[in-house]
């Protein structure tokens, strides 16, 4: 792999021309107003945000993933393809994982700056304030936070959000379900103390695993991580919880939190585009250790109302994952999946299949949207032909406009696993269980009748690539 961290991955990406600096922004609602409009442009540069207002150590990195050729820098596949030939690239890829376990070293550059006890702040950083609505200043978006099981002792790395409290505090938010979620209850359940260490920057192939639902419970992102570098993630033992940290990470923390010391979290403007959690209370980390490299850089990745560039790389793993899920069960002709970034990637799905029986494209519905890259607060899944491009919502939409009739075609699943994060529904409803319901559309030609289906108008998928190809320079 051509980086070996953060920096490196930076140095890469300028060499490409996909890079931008800004100077003097304002940490307080501009930076995170510059996001926004630059998260919802696909194609549009990666941000280096330094010497920030108030600040003059300290950046901000945001939009790394809004690029096919920055998608495919972080994977390590061809950026020139079309969205389903990624995910597809990437299905390949991950057939042939052998995890790589971490290294342990005894220093890094994560150890450049080390505070402990009253020398903690971390207003030293410029944590923006991101939305205009945010309950406070979110340090954890970006983030890698990692905690050990209890009882078997692996190791897991997740995403979850967090939020500053004080110069030596943070709350952190974990959505129920999530393996770090696991890890903190059976601590809280035996009455103990939490550990928790966080980063806030670091390789990007170490925060994309966090971030996706890809490792097995028992199984540590750092192995995967290291699968995809092509080396062992080098990693230091932190002096306060003993867990691993990125040897090389930008900016760390450790701590724990105590089963009762809880502060008010949120709200903070989530991936579906609403303040669907309000605000609570949630257990808060008290910061033991504080460590950076010199001038440290904070990877921002703030939720914006979808679809946006964050969700562009999701999309494409999520979406392998769940083709090789359907696949595993016996599915068979699957010709494409999308997780579209409309929802989020986790709202609504398109299975393309080329119909072989009646049913199948029930079949094919039903079981995505129970899959493990499904099953968490869904809420369309769609099949359609092979004729038919799943990442192109047009397309998808006029299948469903053309050759769905609501009646024969839609169905309803209730009492499926939902979520907090949910806008759609009341927290103050006492009927709210975190379950939902799914619709499952059946987009497809009718099977019954399929041979005497109208012709379509226009070229078939592999024609309309082949022209693209040939004629690439009329379509820039």
């Amino acid at each position: 792999m051509a980086y070996r961290d953060l920096r490196e991955w930076i140095q890469e990406v300028d060499k490409m021309g996909e890079l931008r600096y800004a100077e003097g922004v304002d940490w307080n609602l501009e930076l995170g107003a510059i996001s926004d409009v630059s998260l919802h442009k696909f194609g549009s540069p990666a941000i280096i945000f330094r010497k920030i207002k108030g600040y003059e150590e300290g950046r901000v990195l945001v939009n790394p993933f809004g690029s096919s050729r920055r998608v495919g820098l972080v994977l390590g596949i061809s950026p020139n393809e079309s969205k389903i030939r990624m995910a597809e690239q990437w299905r390949n890829k991950v057939r042939d994982i052998r995890l790589v376990p971490p290294k342990v070293v005894s220093t890094g550059p994560i150890k450049e700056n080390v505070f402990q006890g009253e020398k903690i702040d971390l207003f030293k950083l410029p944590v923006p304030f991101w939305h205009k609505l945010d309950g406070g200043r979110y340090l954890g978006t970006g983030c890698v936070v990692i905690t050990r099981d209890p009882d078997d002792g692996w190791v897991n790395l997740g995403t979850y959000r967090g939020m500053v409290h004080d110069r030596s505090s943070m709350g952190l938010y974990m959505d129920p379900g999530r393996h770090g979620r696991i890890h903190r209850d059976k601590y809280f359940q035996r009455n103990k103390p939490f550990p928790v260490a966080m980063v806030f920057g670091c390789d990007l192939s170490i925060y994309i695993f966090s971030q996706i639902s890809m490792a097995p419970f028992g199984v540590s992102e750092y192995d995967y991580a290291g699968w995809l570098r092509g080396e062992p993630i080098e990693v230091i033992i932190g002096d306060y919880t003993g867990l691993p940290i990125p040897a090389s990470a930008e900016i760390a923390i450790e701590g724990d939190c105590i089963v009762g010391d809880t502060k008010e979290e949120g709200p903070f403007g989530e991936w579906t585009g609403y303040y669907g959690s309000g605000a609570r209370e949630e257990p808060v980390i008290r910061v033991k250790t504080l460590m950076y490299r010199n001038d440290p850089i904070i990877h921002g990745s703030p939720p914006v109302r979808p679809p946006s560039n964050i969700n562009y790389l999701r999309a494409i793993i999520k979406s392998a994952s769940m083709w090789d899920a359907l696949e595993k069960t016996g599915v068979p002709e699957i010709k494409g999946v999308w997780c579209h970034e409309v929802g989020g990637t986790w709202l609504f799905h398109v299975i393309s299949i080329k119909q072989r029986f009646a049913g199948h494209a029930k079949q094919a519905a039903l079981i995505a949207s129970q899959c493990q890259e499904g099953v968490g607060l869904g809420r369309f899944t769609i099949t359609v032909d092979d004729d038919i491009d799943p990442s192109d919502l047009e397309e998808v939409v006029w299948a469903m406009c053309t050759r769905c009739d609501p009646e024969r075609s839609i169905d309803i699943i209730r009492r499926c696993l939902g979520s907090p994060l949910d806008p759609a529904f009341s927290k103050n409803d006492p009927a709210f269980k975190g379950l939902n319901s799914r619709a499952i559309i059946d987009a497809c030609k009718p099977f019954e009748w399929i041979e005497d289906f109208p012709e379509m108008v226009g070229i078939d998928p592999k024609e309309k690539e082949e022209i693209k190809r040939k004629w690439e320079r009329l379509f820039k």
